[in-house]
């Protein structure tokens, strides 16, 4: 029996890294794995592993078909995560016209499983209400979100998605929540995410919002993914969150951590959180680099976000790792 021939996009990204480790250990020769990798990205902690390596720039839609050409499988992994508005125009570029060129040259490959990584961005969250409202699956995406560009360009990226599976393509999606922790190959990608843990773990970070969201181990997310190729359902999404939590019952979590250094947290509300937020905005505008600190995730961070993820569990039969033992990955 021959191999199927896939191909992964992001393969030298955080979760993109994981899912070909995971495919490798779980399959073994029963895959060919190809992997898109831009000009000037490291490739390194890729070396000796059986896998194509492709130079292929996914703003470029010639590239993009002559790398998807000959796939069954696609994993479309690749995107740019950032907050502030100076980077809006490059989430467009990366996250909508990205998947907008996977998905047009999956639909003219004949690719018969389309696999892409979005965002619980992506997920609706109602601006105003009562309480707090689990989201799921089918929650629609609010207006208020637009204004965070992060979320606008995985909304969007969606809708792409979307036309590609009324077009005839099988697109599965998943939506991870705030991705941490680690696996065991000790070169993989690091992740900002596991950064600011380190930061409250070591007391250097004491300033917390209001709000919370719904966090994953990277490992179940990888192991998602391939549930995803394997068991979802076409045309439909699928959260995958194993933790929902507020931001201060994260500082909590840490705070009883072995040798933890955890300070009291500072609750970033009013005057200190549109300061703090400009500051985000003003080091992204001068450093040229993402920040996830900027006056929308700042507001974002004030809300109560929770993430059923009932469907991950049911249809793909994900099984979720202890959060404790996923932040110990993360602050090792």
């Amino acid at each position: 029996m021959s191999a199927t021939p896939i191909l992964i996009t992001g393969a030298t990204g955080y979760i993109g890294a994981q899912l070909v480790f995971g495919l490798l250990r779980e399959y073994g020769d029963a895959v060919r794995c190809r992997l898109t990798v831009r000009s000037g990205s490291d490739a390194g902690f890729l070396a000796g592993l059986p896998v194509d390596i492709v130079r292929a720039d996914l703003q470029d839609p010639h590239a993009v078909a002559e790398a998807i050409h000959g796939a069954e499988v696609v994993f479309h992994c690749a995107g740019l995560i950032a907050y502030t508005s100076n980077f809006r125009n490059r989430l467009y570029e990366t996250n909508v016209l990205g998947t907008r060129n996977v998905v047009n040259a999956c639909l003219a490959g004949g690719v018969r499983r389309l696999v892409a990584t979005s965002s619980i961005a992506a997920i609706g969250v109602p601006e105003n209400r009562e309480g707090v409202t689990e989201s799921n699956e089918g929650s629609t995406f609010s207006e208020w979100q637009r204004r965070n560009a992060y979320m606008e360009s995985k909304h969007l990226s969606e809708l792409e998605c979307r036309r590609g599976s009324a077009e005839g393509l099988d697109v599965v999606m998943v939506n991870p929540g705030v991705v941490i922790g680690k696996g065991a190959e000790r070169k993989a990608p690091g992740s900002s995410s596991n950064e600011v843990l380190r930061m409250i773990y070591s007391g250097s970070l004491p300033f917390c919002p209001d709000g919370g969201t719904g966090f994953v181990d990277v490992l179940d997310v990888a192991d998602a993914h391939i549930a995803a190729w394997q068991k979802g359902v076409g045309g439909e999404r699928y959260i995958v969150v194993g933790e929902n939590l507020t931001f201060r019952g994260l500082f909590g979590r840490i705070a009883a951590l072995d040798g933890s250094r955890t300070k009291s947290p500072i609750r970033v509300a009013g005057a200190l959180a549109v300061a703090t937020g400009f500051g985000g905005e003003i080091w992204s505008l001068l450093s040229g680099r993402p920040s996830f600190i900027s006056l929308e995730s700042i507001r974002q961070a004030s809300r109560q976000a929770v993430y059923s993820n009932r469907r991950s569990v049911q249809e793909l039969g994900i099984t979720y790792r202890p959060f404790e033992e996923t932040l110990k990955t993360a602050i090792a």
